[in-house]
């Protein structure tokens, strides 16, 4: 059974195709749009590619260019306030996994639906 994510994607440039986002648990985020401080566990990530292309961790300079600020709490803040929430189908348990951990330390997911991570 899939069950459906919900992601807030933040960009910081109409014309851009650089997008941050973070994925949250959609009970849990709306919640916290009702004011309730539950913010659980995160990742921030990034995409030059528009919100569908493979995902990054971003740098923390990136960070500091867009948002003033690489303090995760502080970005994540700014994420869940300025982005848009998009829902869509979750990730099937196995479906998705490490290719070949000798690739390096990038982390990498391609959420266009080929399912790809490398250096996990």
């Amino acid at each position: 059974m899939v069950k459906s994510i919900t992601k807030v994607v933040f960009k910081p440039d109409t014309n851009a195709s650089d997008v941050f986002l973070v994925i949250v648990n959609p009970v849990e985020y709306k919640k916290w749009k009702d004011g309730v401080n539950v913010l659980d566990s995160y990742e921030i990530l990034s995409s030059n590619q528009g919100p569908q292309g493979l995902l990054r961790r971003p740098s923390k300079q990136e960070l500091d260019n867009v948002f003033g600020t690489h303090t995760d709490v502080d970005v994540i803040q700014q994420i869940l306030e300025k982005g848009k929430e998009e829902t869509g189908e979750g990730i099937a348990s196995g479906k998705w996994g490490n290719k070949n951990d000798s690739k390096g330390s990038a982390f990498l997911v391609d959420s266009k639906g080929g399912n790809r991570t490398t250096g996990f």
